[in-house]
């Protein structure tokens, strides 16, 4: 791969009306000048950047291909910060196909997935979050992940972690300084405790940030919900009816679900992932067991578990609770009682009795219909407490981002401890440098050692 290659691919769905073919590279204008004929007359190269011309392609032997529209773009102003085209033409996938063979027949060559966004990296156009969030913003399925990767594509991410590194790189600087006049004690750059505030005043930044990623990731990949119970106590038939699709198999078979089923759906615009399990009983059987080892985990992982129970049926209901309870700890728990149709008033009492002492919703579900789902979407919502997320709202949702932030908040957090120990310098400057480097991964590119000093001598004017 190499950017002197002009490079082609379809940017639209396939099934549409319409179809836009990119092209993108040092000939990209001269590329598709050579298959596009304008109406008036007048060639792309000669044409003012960001217009439009209306005319036809053809195929090597003069036949017409279809009428096109071609938008025109001159680097360094396009996505890519290269010379592009893009050709707008009917949707039919033998034109596009046809349109693409063209433009291969004058030099450009099929584009790898990514490489258009890759270039514009490369070229300056974005920094490396920028560039991961228009993932992110294609992906993006409500209003919340919309705008979280909207903010990060239009650099507020990027904005917050150019401060830190500037704050960085002035308390770096400070301790470089230090070190290299350590030996004339009248100078003093700055003390402990401005140091010590500025170190303070980045950790802070830091954690919030890293801090964002709990929320950041549910709402991204939806909050996780784990539907555990004893087997046939209708966990999949919950599943299908939450879902409106036949998802898990119901049979009246004891341990038909020995797998993990997840799937997800909107409920009034928060995504949950729900997760149904294998019941929870003894069992000699291999692969049941290892199903029922997966349920625990899957607990574990969850933030809402959702506990069905047999109404009519709890001879090992005591032993469960001593199983299940411990484990919902810090967890939001909402107690299901299934089969409610098939039970009188004293049964109910009893049930709810029986749970009197857990700090849980608990309500009743039908063993057939919808009866008692409606409010349980509404405990759901109630149980996710999620914020507001507007589009000025940093929020991290990339696990690189968060794990770079946790790895630069531990450097941040031993020049806090060298500082409150009065360490030498250079013990706290080559932390600072690892918490610039850390910062530095997110954005893109390596923390220079050059930095440093271009800024002493920038800020400091030391000598002349």
């Amino acid at each position: 791969m190499t950017q002197q290659d002009t490079i082609c691919a379809t940017a639209t769905a396939p099934g549409g009306a319409l179809g836009v073919i990119r092209v993108s590279g040092p000939d990209a204008i001269g590329i598709t000048s050579r298959i596009f004929t304008p109406v008036n007359g007048l060639p792309l190269e000669k044409r003012k950047a960001y217009t439009l011309a209306f005319g036809t392609i053809r195929s090597a032997n003069g036949e017409i291909i279809d009428e096109v529209l071609v938008s025109l773009f001159r680097s360094s102003h396009s996505y890519t910060g290269e010379d592009s085209t893009e050709i707008s033409c009917h949707g039919s996938s033998y034109i596009l196909q046809q349109v693409l063979q063209r433009l291969i027949e004058c030099g450009c060559r099929t584009a790898l997935p990514g490489e258009y966004t890759q270039r514009a990296f490369l070229n300056g156009k974005m920094d490396l979050s920028q560039a991961e969030a228009v993932a992110d913003l294609i992906a993006s399925s409500s209003a919340a992940t919309h705008r979280m990767a909207m903010n990060q594509m239009r650099g507020g991410f990027s904005k917050e972690l150019v401060v830190l590194k500037d704050k960085l790189l002035h308390l770096t600087s400070l301790m470089e300084l230090e070190l290299d006049f350590s030996d004339h004690e009248e100078l003093e750059f700055a003390d402990r405790t401005e140091l010590s505030q500025i170190a303070t005043d980045i950790e802070h930044v830091i954690a919030r940030l890293a801090d964002s990623f709990s929320v950041g990731n549910v709402l991204k990949n939806g909050i996780p919900v784990a539907i555990i119970g004893e087997t046939n106590a209708g966990k999949s038939t919950l599943l299908n009816a939450l879902l409106n699709e036949e998802k898990a198999i119901v049979s009246e078979i004891h341990g038909t679900t020995r797998d993990i089923i997840e799937d997800t759906i909107f409920i009034n615009g928060t995504l949950f992932r729900f997760i149904d399990t294998a019941g929870i009983r003894q069992t000699d059987d291999v692969v049941e067991s290892i199903g029922i080892e997966r349920t625990f985990l899957k607990l574990d992982q969850a933030d809402i578990v959702l506990w069905m129970i047999d109404g009519t049926a709890n001879e090992n209901l005591e032993e469960l609770k001593a199983e299940i309870l411990p484990r919902c700890a810090g967890k939001s728990l909402i107690i299901l009682f299934n089969k409610s149709d098939l039970l009188n008033a004293d049964r109910r009492t009893c049930l709810h009795d029986a749970f009197a002492h857990v700090d849980a919703p608990k309500l009743f579900l039908a063993a057939k219909g919808r009866i008692g789902l409606d409010e349980l979407q509404a405990q759901l919502l109630r149980a996710t407490a999620l914020p507001e997320v507007t589009q000025n709202d940093l929020i991290v949702t990339n696990i690189r981002h968060y794990e770079a932030l946790t790895r630069a908040l531990n450097s941040i957090h031993r020049v806090q401890d060298g500082l409150a120990m009065n360490l030498s310098g250079d013990f706290i400057s080559q932390d600072l440098r690892e918490c610039l480097s850390h910062l530095s991964e997110i954005i893109g590119g390596s923390f220079d050692a050059d930095a440093v000093l271009d800024n002493i001598f920038k800020h400091f004017c030391v000598g002349k």
